[in-house]
């Protein structure tokens, strides 16, 4: 075990070859002058930060050789080698990047590598930057980054030839006859598009053009970041105009996409970078601060980093404990943060010392993390609340670790604990996980083992030596994660450019992403902030469309729910979209979105669903049909005899008066009784209603009723049927016209406030024929967000002696299975 201090928060690895890529803790507000340059083309230092040319990586110790040869006389020899053996000699310009490429990939094919600097340094011959240096330096130090992030060897290939189809005479079919398909499809992916094409949108039409080759490749991305990062660190040289541009866009668009694809020592330097580029005064004040603490000696973060690593050594759990000094916009959020909160005084809180760094503890194993949490929390006062686990449930970008905080001395102290792999990903994202198109690829930065050392000598620049068989459960899919296919999906929708800008800095500004697990298992990766909506659409347009509730934890909610990380989400769809739903029309068209969900969804996809459906469906006045609709004939009617004839006949009393009671409206078949009412007349009533029951005590006596077969009232059968639904707009006046198109009358209609986002319906309404009866309800159970349709009983009276007409089946309503819609 281990004990170091000192290393940055992002940038300095304990994992041999990426210790040299190390962002500037702190750039300095004002820029300082390039020093002289050589005559020729000399290696680059991109490890070297913004604000000081002069400081280069540190190369490892130099051991004599054996037989006192001194480094040049090597290197002499062994050029004097390879010419005897017929192999060129990698040039003195790629040396540095060879070693550390050579770290990641022992194996590698070099002679690749310099045929492609040889092909590059030929074509920017004669070209220069805006600082004056020889152009080649730009690609050497884009390459540079990339070999000390473990890119493979294709991708250092890419990156030395990124520039030659753009700037100079150098054509993609050139590139892909002498280094393959796959560097030119690379090359390609982040060639810039003329401004002579297309004017004010060629940056954003180049960014989309990147972002479909990243769908394909991910290491576009890869090269387009390495190649910001080097620009970014000499973009002094631009003019103040130019400096706020490209800043701005590369803290809209590239630090975002950085973060997504888990690079994060590029991350923290570009947003280093542009914080002093846009905001040069707030970062000379933290600046200040983050010197003042380092020139003071470290009372708290090294001594328990000491004392930690101690009490793990005593527990026999092999861990390096090292504090990771946070960078300097880390350390600024920190400060507005206690700045914003005020202190047990009143006053506003400035910075701790444990807010400069946290600690991190790197372990072998995965049953390692939890024995070192064991440790720390037992030794030390864990604080509540504080403790994640991003290893069973990894972050979007792959970052896994767990984070907890301690009480140390009355500070609160963050602990980071992640194995060595976890760690390799957590600094270099997408890049560690290896070549996506080299089948049984190894993440980069573990060596071969078992290989032959011949076999490099006959790979193809598409092979990165020195990689194994991966992981067979590992399901990591670095070409295609979720949010990258989000935006594909989406841009395909916006073909102007501005709009595709607009909308891809809205949806990269969220970040932070949120895992949603349907009731049905299926995960869901959404942007946070995201509501019931979103999730809908992710799922699919059509369940977007047919949405009319959902269900999250187990509870009815709004679809304008904001959705929370861990939530179990429940998606409520109307009938229609099968003949397997019940009481679903096939194919019948959805009832789609309503104007208002534009208020409430985040993520691009839905947003552009719904305006494509609006756009296509114009919003007007609601049309409620007063009779039958043309698809659907009207009910037969009873023959003419049978209007106006008694509907039932009464036993021993024939050709009385009868009316039917407007208390609990029987309709054939209910079962009914009559009582005798005043005057010689009789009134119909359904077995089991109040007030006949009340009649019966009050001591008239019952009568036998029978229905009489096809006999209708003058005025038809008046019913009470009562709708139970999910509150939505137009939800009266779809109901209105779906009632009105079965050819009946509505004589009133009440709708009681809605509670916990239901709401109930009752109508009376008049049915020319008994039969209609079944059609009308089926009908309004069709309806967009109605789950249940039913007759009430008048108070006091259950629904046990209410049996439905015939062929309307039972509703178990919103807490069984829906009769009008299934669960996403």
């Amino acid at each position: 075990m281990t004990v170091e201090a000192g290393q940055p928060e992002t940038g300095q690895l304990s994992v041999a070859g990426l210790g040299a890529l190390q962002p500037s803790t702190l750039p300095p507000a004002a820029p300082r002058p390039n020093p002289p340059q050589p005559a020729a083309p000399a290696a680059p230092q991109p490890a070297a930060p913004a604000d000081d040319d002069s400081r280069a990586a540190r190369p490892g110790p130099v051991r004599r050789p054996l037989g006192g040869l001194g480094r040049g006389a090597l290197g002499r020899a062994g050029r004097a080698a390879l010419l005897a053996t017929g192999r060129q000699p990698v040039p003195d310009a790629i040396e540095p990047i060879v070693q550390a490429h050579r770290r990641h990939h022992p194996q590698a094919d070099i002679g690749l590598l310099g045929r492609a600097y040889r092909t590059a340094e030929a074509s920017h011959r004669g070209q220069t930057r805006k600082s004056g240096e020889p152009f080649i330096t730009h690609p050497l130090a884009v390459t540079m980054i990339l070999a000390q992030l473990g890119a493979g060897t294709t991708t250092l290939v890419a990156s030395l030839l990124h520039d030659t189809v753009e700037d100079t005479e150098v054509t993609l079919d050139q590139v892909s006859a002498d280094f393959g398909p796959e560097v030119a499809y690379l090359v390609d992916g982040v060639t810039k598009l003329e401004k002579v094409d297309f004017g004010a949108a060629a940056e954003a039409e180049t960014f989309r053009k990147m972002l479909v080759a990243t769908g394909d490749d991910v290491r576009v991305m890869v090269i387009k970041l390495a190649d910001r990062l080097h620009n970014m660190r000499t973009i002094r040289h631009m003019k103040p105009a130019s400096q706020a541009r490209i800043a701005k866009v590369t803290r809209d668009v590239l630090i975002p996409l950085a973060e997504r694809l888990g690079i994060q020592v590029v991350k923290a330097e570009l947003e280093d970078i542009v914080f002093a580029t846009l905001h040069p005064e707030e970062h000379a004040r933290t600046r200040a601060l983050v010197a003042a603490h380092e020139a003071d000696h470290d009372t708290l973060l090294q001594p328990f980093a000491e004392a930690l690593g101690r009490q793990l050594a005593e527990a026999g759990v092999p861990a390096e404990v090292t504090v990771r000094p946070r960078h300097g916009v880390s350390v600024h959020r920190v400060m507005v943060k206690r700045s914003g909160a005020a202190g047990r005084d009143g006053l506003p809180q400035g910075l701790h010392p444990a807010d400069f760094g946290r600690v991190l503890v790197v372990v072998e194993e995965n049953a390692d993390c939890y024995a070192v949490l064991g440790e720390l929390h037992t030794c030390w006062t864990p604080l509540p609340g504080e403790f994640k686990d991003f290893v069973a449930a990894p972050k979007f970008n792959l970052y896994q670790s767990l984070h907890t905080a301690v009480a140390v001395d009355g500070e609160v102290v963050e602990v980071l604990v992640r194995t060595r792999q976890m760690h390799l990903v957590a600094e270099t994202g997408v890049v560690a996980l290896g070549d996506p198109h080299q089948p049984g690829g190894q993440p980069a930065g573990q060596p071969a083992t078992g290989q032959p050392a011949g076999q490099a000598g006959g790979q193809s620049a598409g092979q990165s030596g020195g990689q194994g068989p991966r992981d067979e459960l590992d399901r990591t899919d670095p070409a295609r994660p979720g949010w990258l296919s989000r935006l594909l999906e989406w841009q395909q929708e916006t073909p102007d450019p501005d709009a595709f800008w607009s909308t891809l800095t809205a949806e990269l500004a969220g970040d932070r992403e949120i895992t949603v697990v349907t009731e049905s298992g299926e995960t869901l990766q959404l942007r946070a902030g995201a509501s019931c909506v979103d999730a809908a659409y992710l799922i699919g347009e059509e369940t977007g469309h047919r949405c009319i509730g959902a269900r999250v934890n187990g509870r009815l909610t709004a679809l304008s729910t904001t959705l929370e990380d861990g939530d179990v989400l429940g998606i409520l769809t109307e009938g229609g979209g099968g003949p397997d739903q019940p009481g679903a029309a096939v194919g019948a068209e959805p009832s789609g979105p309503a104007p208002e969900w534009l208020a409430y969804a985040r993520t691009p996809g839905a947003r552009l669903a719904i305006e494509r459906w609006l756009a296509d469906h114009p919003a007007g006045a609601p049309v409620v049909r007063t009779g039958p609709s043309a698809e659907q004939p009207a009910p037969p009617g009873p023959p003419a005899a049978g209007r106006g004839a008694a509907p039932v006949a009464v036993a021993g009393r024939p050709g009385a008066p009868v009316r039917l009671a407007r208390c609990c409206t029987p309709v054939p078949p209910d079962e009914v009784t009559g009582y005798a009412t005043k005057g010689g007349s009789v009134t119909v009533h359904r077995t089991g209603c109040p007030a006949g029951e009340r009649m019966r005590a009050a001591g008239r006596g019952p009568l036998g009723i029978t229905w009489v077969p096809e006999a209708v009232p003058p005025s038809g059968y008046r019913v009470t049927l009562r709708a139970e639904a999910l509150n939505r707009p137009r939800l009266l006046a779809d109901l209105t016209a779906v009632m009105s198109a079965e050819g009946i009358g509505i004589v009133s209609a009440e709708v009681e406030p809605p509670q916990e986002l239901r709401v109930r319906h009752t109508y009376t309404i008049e049915l020319p024929t008994a039969g209609t009866l079944p059609l009308v309800m089926r009908a309004m159970l069709r309806v967009s967000g109605v789950y249940d349709v039913c007759r009430p009983q008048p108070e006091g009276a259950g629904n046990a002696d209410d049996p439905s007409g015939p062929g309307v089946r039972p509703s178990w309503g919103i807490h069984g299975r829906s009769a009008a819609f299934p669960e996403v």
